[in-house]
């Protein structure tokens, strides 16, 4: 039987970055739970501080090329991959001289907010989707994690609704602690309506500026279940998971941890996760 493809969608992920817990839950839970019967595969940005001879990352000529549009400009993809031991499981890095290099006087770290990271969001997520597609490897669930990921429930559900590589994929996010200070661009919403979106379907996005919570709310409306990773998650957002009415599965730490994950994968991938 072939086994079911899992994607995870990760703002941060080791040994390609230093340890922090959420690149370490980037690791980790992928690896525990790839297996014979679950495939996985990881998307995550390649931030100028990775070090592509020390993790042997390369280019993928026949994936990389495409320009994504943004507020009226192109920006070219470029796709990188990598294979993550002991797992052996494929890493791509989602990679634009725009948007993840290095400026003059200016390092990009992921702890740093410069002003474009909505248009960095959106870059990431429709390389992200757009190489799934080139791929041609459909998810059975595809799971968000870290705050540059929260615009792919979305993009998933509206934008690539008719698109037969996400024909019933199931979305979870990941509810992590950490979070960004201050608000995206105030013209994030135009610009994603001029990706296609109407205020209807943006939602808490169309109504003000944006921040950490905005954006796991409405990444929680388009999902099919959230999993809390770790303690710590922001009050309110906890809350509008919880009350949201879809499965809050518990993907914390513990000795157990595998083999929940496992079970929760498997339960929505089979239509059993009520």
């Amino acid at each position: 039987m072939e086994a079911s493809k899992i994607l995870f969608i990760s703002q941060e992920v080791a040994p390609y970055l230093p340890d922090t817990p959420q690149s370490i839950l980037g690791r980790d839970i992928p690896q525990e739970v790839h297996g014979k019967k679950l495939e996985v595969r990881i998307f995550t940005p390649k931030y100028n501080n990775i070090n592509e001879r020390r993790n042997q990352l390369h280019e993928v000529i026949r994936l990389s090329g495409i320009n994504i549009s943004i507020d009226d400009t192109d920006h070219p993809l470029i796709i990188k991959v990598a294979t993550l031991l002991p797992s052996r499981m494929q890493v791509y890095f989602i990679d634009n001289d725009d948007f993840f290099q290095p400026t003059p006087g200016k390092g990009l770290e992921i702890d740093e907010f410069p002003a474009d990271n909505d248009e960095r969001m959106m870059f990431f997520t429709t390389g992200v989707i757009e190489t799934v597609k080139k791929l041609r490897w459909p998810p059975a669930v595809v799971q968000c994690s870290g705050w540059i990921s929260l615009l792919a429930p979305m993009y998933i559900k509206v934008k690539y609704a008719d698109d037969p590589t996400f024909e019933g994929s199931k979305i979870v996010v990941a509810l992590h602690p950490e979070k960004f200070e201050g608000t995206l661009d105030p013209r994030m919403a135009e610009k994603l309506r001029m990706d296609g979106f109407t205020d209807e379907q943006l939602g808490l996005l169309a109504e003000g500026p944006v921040d950490t919570v905005a954006l796991y709310k409405r990444a929680i409306d388009y999902a099919d279940a959230i999993m809390e990773v770790a303690d710590g998650v922001d009050p309110e957002i906890l809350e509008y998971a919880r009350n949201s009415g879809k499965l809050v599965a518990d993907g914390r730490e513990g000795k157990d941890r595998k083999e929940r994950n496992r079970a929760f994968y498997t339960a929505l991938i089979e239509g059993e996760e009520d």
